[in-house]
């Protein structure tokens, strides 16, 4: 007799049937890793056409976080919410704009002294050609032929310019506007959007989620004010060095400096180059110009192994080769402000994968060189090698 049809099946569903399991579809690792280099290339694409809304939201974003501490302290002390926010973002436009006006003192002090700059510069450049001619045999240009060429490329690049400059100018003035209201937002509701992310997680896991979440937001906090902090006293010091010195426009350029010295290894290159060609080019002296290089190697070696280690650097610190990628990926991005934006941008993300054991590979790699070895060392290293073993039968003798 043959079994009920309601018992026939192949050999495959009667062992899948009795096991209970089901048989997973799992993808190739070239398909899986070509997925995830699709999905990078849309979201930098995204990134990219989106920079006008992106932008003032990352700005806002940073600047909550600065100035939620505020905020906190002041509703703490029975102050209406919108009170302590307007409060707070009132000091931070003060604190901008009181900045804005001794950059602006500065610079209109340097765009009164430009044409003495550049009488000096050509006499300068003539002195050098000079010297090359007599040195290397090489042909001096004169005055009428370095004064063409100067105007023929300003002339090709004064309507580029031009536009630029139009449209920069309506940028900065549209995102100015738009940051302090997403600050307000931001800090309004921050509740709220506490609220929304705990809706995609089960209450079991909640609070875990809100550990790390205060745990993100106290180090990414503690970063840049630390990172603040950093900025202050290297413009203090090398204000106090380039005025010792008694370089020209020195509050200026030690206040330009600093915050270059934020990036590493080429912001102490830029910040220093300038002040020490106009020092050059205003006195005429190598070795005055290469003490202004020197106040600034010698103050950023100190940011670089006392000031910022003990400032952020128990916090979080990232590594130099990350933050230079950082940085040409961001103004290649989104130009000078994605340079602006991408060393918080990576500590914020080196924050949030450390807080992941999935992620925290990614944070390593992100992360400044820790003390110390990761892997313990094999002792069978150790055993001496033909120099150790002559040595020790020669102590043995």
């Amino acid at each position: 007799m043959f079994p009920p049809l309601a018992n026939r099946g192949t050999p495959h569903s009667n062992v899948s049937q009795q096991s209970g399991s089901v048989p997973e579809a799992r993808l190739a690792p070239v398909i899986h890793y070509t997925f995830l280099l699709i999905g990078l290339s849309l979201l930098v694409y995204v990134l990219h056409k989106l920079d006008g809304i992106l932008l003032p939201l990352f700005f806002a974003a940073l600047l909550s976080t600065l100035l939620l501490p505020m905020v906190s302290k002041l509703e703490d002390r029975g102050w209406p919410r919108i009170l302590a926010i307007i409060t707070a973002i009132l000091l931070l436009v003060g604190g901008i704009v009181g900045l804005g006006v001794v950059f602006g003192a500065q610079i209109m002090d340097l765009k009164a002294e430009l044409p003495l700059i550049q009488q000096k510069l050509v006499v300068f450049m003539d002195q050098g050609q000079q010297w090359l001619h007599d040195r290397l045999g090489m042909r001096i240009m004169s005055k009428d032929e370095i004064i063409d060429s100067s105007l023929s490329s300003a002339k090709k690049s004064a309507g580029g310019f031009l536009g630029s400059t139009l449209s920069t100018t309506a940028g900065v003035l549209s995102v100015l506007t738009l940051i302090p209201i997403y600050i307000f937002c931001f800090l309004y509701y921050r509740d709220h959007m506490r609220q929304f992310m705990f809706r995609f997680v089960s209450p079991d896991k909640r609070t875990a989620v809100l550990h790390t979440m205060d745990s993100i937001q106290t180090v990414v906090q503690a970063y840049i004010t630390g990172l603040l902090m950093v900025i202050v006293i290297v413009a203090v010091l090398n204000g106090i060095g380039l005025l010792l010195l008694g370089v020209k426009f020195a509050i200026f350029f030690a206040i330009f400096a600093s915050v270059l010295a934020v990036i590493p290894y080429i912001g102490i290159l830029v910040g220093a180059t300038i002040p020490a060609l106009i020092t050059l080019v205003e006195t005429g002296s190598p070795g005055k110009a290469a003490a202004v290089v020197g106040v600034f190697v010698f103050v950023q070696f100190l940011e670089g192994n006392f000031i910022t280690p003990m400032i952020t650097g128990s916090k979080v610190s990232i590594n130099p080769m990350a933050a230079i990628v950082a940085l040409i990926l961001g103004g290649e991005l989104w130009g000078t402000p994605g340079m602006i934006l991408s060393i918080p941008l990576v500590a914020v993300l080196k924050v949030v994968f450390d807080s992941n054991k999935a992620t925290e590979p990614w944070g390593f790699l992100l992360g400044d060189v820790t003390d110390g070895e990761d892997t313990k060392k094999d002792k069978s290293d150790d055993k001496p090698g033909f120099f150790g073993k002559a040595w020790h039968m020669l102590k043995r003798i």
